[in-house]
């Protein structure tokens, strides 16, 4: 009626020291540097201008157009040359410097043309504001340019060194491994079987359930001079008994050991 609950999975491998996790940098919750709070700069100069929502460039300046003066027409001419004569007016038409010094000039010129001048010039003051701003921001930004690629190149220096050390470290402690220690208790387990082997086979081989003879006391024969046969006391049999007992009981140890390993029951490893 109930279908059987399913095994948990298997819990991923450790990470190893080659990992990516390991090499990557922990994120960290920073925002982004906010705009620099005055709305005003300062320009090479020393005087204040406006400037957009990053503060870098200035801001364009909202010039309000200038009055509409309406053309005076071909027959305007200058109130200076309304007395002059027709040679003085013939010499100035035929220096083009002389009549455009004329037409330009504050006190000579039209007020539609001034007033056109005046538009053009603020123009060019904004256009000369923000070119020495310009030179002023690529003398920063070249200077912050070398200060970051000095950064990268040392962020670069430091992470070989970090990777030689990772390498060093790995083979410092290579025998403290998983494989080298399982490779290790398995060998301390076969080693252990064969202690316990020896044992039992110097227990057999010394007869009548004796130790070995190499590890009993002798009595030799008063007469004759023939040695016969030892026994081994009490004393000798307790302890040969108490170092068998502590040898199975290592051996069970390790082979325990291993089975939790080989199911997967080793915390740290798993």
């Amino acid at each position: 009626m109930y279908s059987p609950t399913p095994p948990p999975p298997i819990p991923p491998p450790k990470p190893s020291s080659h990992d990516t996790s390991r090499l990557g940098t922990p994120a960290t919750n920073q925002s982004p540097r906010p705009p620099p709070n005055p709305e005003t700069m300062l320009d090479g100069k020393g005087r204040a201008f406006a400037t957009d929502s990053a503060g870098l460039i200035p801001a364009a300046r909202q010039i309000p157009p200038p009055e509409e003066i309406p053309d005076p027409g071909e027959q305007w001419l200058p109130r200076v040359l309304e007395d002059k004569s027709k040679q003085d007016l013939a010499d100035i038409l035929s220096d083009p410097n002389l009549l455009n010094a004329l037409t330009h000039a504050p006190d000579t010129g039209h007020p539609s043309l001034l007033s056109s001048h005046a538009g053009l010039q603020s123009a060019l003051t904004e256009n000369m504001t923000l070119a020495a701003h310009l030179v002023d921001l690529e003398g920063r930004v070249s200077q912050q340019r070398a200060h970051t690629q000095a950064q990268l190149l040392s962020t670069h220096a430091l992470e070989r060194q970090w990777r030689q050390k990772q390498a060093e470290m790995d083979a410092a402690l290579s025998s403290f491994a998983p494989a080298a220690l399982y490779g290790r208790l398995t060998q301390a387990l076969a080693e252990q079987e064969q202690i316990c082997d020896a044992l039992e086979e110097s227990f057999l081989d010394g007869g009548r359930g004796a130790p070995p003879r190499s590890s009993l006391s002798y009595n030799a024969a008063t007469d004759g001079g023939d040695d016969a046969g030892g026994v081994a006391t009490e004393r000798e049999v307790l302890d040969w008994v108490r170092r068998y007992r502590d040898a199975r009981k290592l051996y069970y140890l390790r082979q325990e050991r291993k089975e939790r390993w080989n199911e997967r029951r080793v915390g740290g490893w798993r």
